[in-house]
């Protein structure tokens, strides 16, 4: 046993067995393992079917492709004896940790719920620090304010973060839903994103799905995706003579006029089947062109993304759809945002014209701002200092009465 605490991280890896997800639930992991601390990954069914298997394109209740990719992603990294699955499904738990898991949370000191994705089981009550990381500012909050239960099932955290950093700032009009929510950044353990140089002549990338899920109107007002946000770029390739590429999943992305703009279209499965794909992906490219969900850069959200922490990390430049994010993070150089197609042709044009330079100060970036050992460990100190006002307890069933199978 490693010194330090004992935390519990709930992710969405096995629900969602894709490279991108996969590799930020790592820099979790990994990251708060080399402070020191005793960490195991966990994470629950849910009571609907929210199996995705890329195999297929289904989305069901068996999670039989997502265990084996867990399985293989988490022996090659180290976590191979530390992980588990609750299948609410079968009332069964698989992993590793399956005999020990609810005893993991009776003896833990901190929970990490990544996204908010996984219900708070009452196993997982025990432990003093539940923290909240909510990774999609303003629709979560509008979650809170629309569905009880959603509500309800925060209420079962003790602390609040999110990636949102502007939340609660005056130029930041993300619904209040009333959780005293504190900032956090995109972690990154900087050695696994090695730096190697940059293709000068090769292409701007993304990878993206085109809609996560449908538009949302709240108070008279529209929360949209990144479908909403592309629409003005669909010629900038054309209009920049940039080469730029997408790396796109969602049936609704539309290839076609995508190609008609100039853009290179690249299926994201290829790109996303682990980690190691997903980083190569992105290490083989010039640097990052991206738009941010609608909803995002209309309520200035500072919202920051991990995928653009992956390509700063690697020494990859990148031009990004300002969603307030420029209010806490210094843009200019190795980071240019825009809010215009005007100014994104501009920002490919500066990162085009002193490329090396923009590579440098890039991983400087993610190591002044997203280095995981710094975040990771302002994260476990503001969570453990939070002091527990929104506790609730499930009626009905005890612990005990869950199988541990």
């Amino acid at each position: 046993m490693t010194s330090g605490l004992r935390i519990v991280v709930l992710g969405y890896m096995i629900r969602g067995p894709l490279g991108g997800f996969a590799s930020y639930h790592l820099q979790y992991l990994e990251g708060l393992r080399r402070l020191g601390h005793d960490v195991y990954f966990l994470e629950d069914s849910d009571d609907y079917p929210s199996c995705y298997d890329p195999a297929t394109t289904d989305t069901g209740v068996d999670p039989s492709y997502g265990l084996g990719f867990a399985a293989r992603v988490f022996d090659r990294c180290g976590f191979g004896e530390r992980w588990a699955y609750w299948n609410a499904h079968t009332a069964q738990w698989s992993g590793p940790c399956a005999d020990s898991a609810i005893g993991i949370c009776e003896r833990a000191d901190l929970l990490l719920n990544i996204g908010g994705v996984n219900p708070i089981r009452p196993w997982m009550l025990p432990i003093p620090t539940r923290a909240l990381i909510d990774l999609d500012p303003a629709f979560t909050q509008i979650r809170h304010l629309t569905n009880p239960a959603s509500r309800r099932r925060a209420e079962l955290h003790t602390a609040f973060f999110s990636v949102g950093a502007n939340i609660g700032s005056p130029q930041c009009s993300v619904p209040d839903d009333g959780l005293p929510w504190q900032p956090t950044r995109q972690p990154a353990v900087l050695d696994c994103w090695p730096v190697t140089i940059g293709p000068a002549s090769g292409r701007f990338t993304t990878v993206m799905l085109w809609d996560s899920y449908a538009p949302v109107v709240f108070a008279g007002r529209r929360f949209g995706m990144k479908s909403d946000s592309f629409l003005p770029y669909l010629d900038l390739p054309r209009v920049s003579g940039t080469p730029l590429e997408v790396a796109a999943g969602s049936a609704s992305t539309p290839a076609a006029r995508l190609l008609d703009g100039g853009w290179s279209v690249r299926d994201s499965s290829m790109v996303t089947q682990d980690p190691w794909s997903y980083r190569d992906y992105i290490q083989s490219s010039k640097a990052e062109f991206s738009v941010a969900k609608q909803g995002y850069v209309s309520t200035r959200s500072g919202w920051f993304s991990d995928r653009s922490v992956a390509y700063l990390a690697s020494g990859r430049p990148v031009v990004l759809q300002d969603t307030g994010f420029s209010d806490w993070l210094p843009a200019g150089s190795g980071l240019v945002a825009f809010n215009t197609p005007d100014q994104a042709v501009a920002g490919l044009d500066e990162i085009n014209s002193r490329y090396r330079q923009h590579c440098r100060d890039a991983r400087a970036l993610a190591e002044e701002w997203f280095d995981a050992s710094r975040v990771l460990s302002r994260l476990v100190d503001d969570a453990s200092a939070t002091r527990p006002s929104l506790v609730a307890r499930p009626t009905g069933l005890a612990v005990s009465e869950y199988s541990r199978r």
